[in-house]
């Protein structure tokens, strides 16, 4: 689960992570009062959406303004908030439809001596949190990773006992931090950290972050994302979901108990069991087609929910055909057969539908597809379904 900008600067706050003095605005009217609110000569007003790159962003309705801007009086504060709220801003990380902005965050400007970079993820190579920084703050570190490797500077942290001082400092000697800063960082440091332990984060980033020249350290973003597994013990940080920024079908698949991720690819794939969802994708993709959707349909998919299925994989105008691959196990095969017989009936299919049918009760599921008037390519395995999908839609 993912959260704004705004939100995880509060968590920050709580967990004493230092962020600079802040008030979300809804209103260009509102963006105004707190530019006086904040009562500094220069502001800076963020648009407030789930993704980077928003200060080199672009408005699709105003190309010439970015979702990151540098305001010095309210009038210039209310119209910058203005040109962003309702608009849909695109970034690199948005895709060409980009998202809209319903928020913004008005921040007081401060003095930057230098950019950093921090943060924290998963190592499941080790099987522990990695802190990860860089003396290149402020850019993409995709960019910096694949570039100047030897820039970013990692330690891993037991999360039991969490991230050690003489590990804070081997950090702040390659980034070249000194002095009483290094107290600061210490303290900065190891509150990310057990913020990230006791959150249940996916991800921690603070890009850039800021050394001021008085020597402080703060966080100048905030990006942070959770393992939604985790939400039921996490209802505080749950209540932060916004699903306005989700993929509406997500959401709707969500609700129905079905495991859905939304993809650029034309064939639309049904399948039970996430391990055998992904090897479907991967050899989709090694016959020359690309993948619409990840759809896990579970162990215990019945008629309602094998029908839902379908109407949001057909809802996608992207997709020409319909790979569904099922490995019988606690979902009978003959159960899902019907499933899509009875789906069939009730939304049809105009699209070619390849059915492979594997497993408990296989003999019996094929009997049902074969005896409907549901017009069905079958396959005997993988890689015939993949081969007869992909020729479907190329012929």
């Amino acid at each position: 689960m993912k959260i704004h900008e705004f939100q995880a600067k509060e968590l920050f706050q709580k967990a004493g992570v230092t962020v600079l003095r802040h008030v979300v605005a809804r209103s260009k009217e509102e963006a105004a009062e707190a530019y006086d609110k904040l009562g500094t000569a220069i502001a800076v007003v963020k648009a407030q959406i789930h993704a980077g790159g928003r200060g080199k962003g672009t408005i699709v309705e105003i190309p010439e303004q970015h979702g990151v801007q540098l305001v010095k009086s309210r009038e210039e504060a209310a119209q910058v908030a203005g040109n962003l709220l309702g608009n849909t801003l695109v970034t690199i990380q948005t895709g060409a439809e980009g998202k809209v902005i319903n928020q913004v965050l008005i921040e007081e400007g401060c003095d930057i001596a230098r950019e950093l970079y921090l943060g924290i993820v998963l190592d499941r190579a080790v099987q522990q949190p990695v802190l990860m920084c860089s003396t290149e703050g402020g850019v993409e570190i995709e960019k910096v990773a694949e570039e100047t490797p030897e820039l970013i500077h990692k330690e891993h942290f037991d999360p039991s006992y969490g991230l050690q001082s003489f590990q804070v400092r081997k950090l702040c000697q390659k980034l070249g931090i000194g002095g009483a800063s290094v107290r600061v960082a210490d303290r900065f440091m190891k509150a990310l950290c057990r913020l990230y332990v006791n959150s249940d984060c996916s991800l921690v980033e603070i890009n850039p972050l800021v050394v001021t020249t008085a020597g402080d350290i703060v966080a100048l973003d905030a990006k942070v994302s959770f393992d939604s597994n985790s939400m039921y013990r996490q209802k505080d940080i749950a209540e932060y979901r916004d699903v306005s920024e989700e993929e509406p079908t997500e959401v709707r698949a969500a609700e129905s108990g079905l495991s859905y991720i939304k993809l650029d690819g034309n064939i639309a794939c049904l399948v039970n069991g996430a391990g055998l969802a992904m090897s479907t994708m991967d050899i989709i993709k090694l016959h020359g087609a690309s993948p619409a959707n990840f759809l896990d349909v579970g162990g215990g998919a019945d008629k309602e929910q094998v029908t839902e299925a379908f109407r949001i994989l057909l809802s996608d105008p992207n997709v020409k055909a319909v790979l569904v691959n099922i490995f019988g196990g606690i979902a009978r095969c003959s159960t899902i057969a019907k499933a899509i017989v009875a789906a069939s009936q009730e939304i049809g299919f105009e699209i070619p539908l390849v059915v492979r049918l594997e497993g408990t009760e296989v003999e019996e599921g094929r009997r049902i597809l074969e005896e409907s008037d549901v017009a069905i390519i079958t396959a005997t395995d993988l890689t015939d379904a993949a081969t007869k999908v992909v020729a479907a839609i190329s012929g």
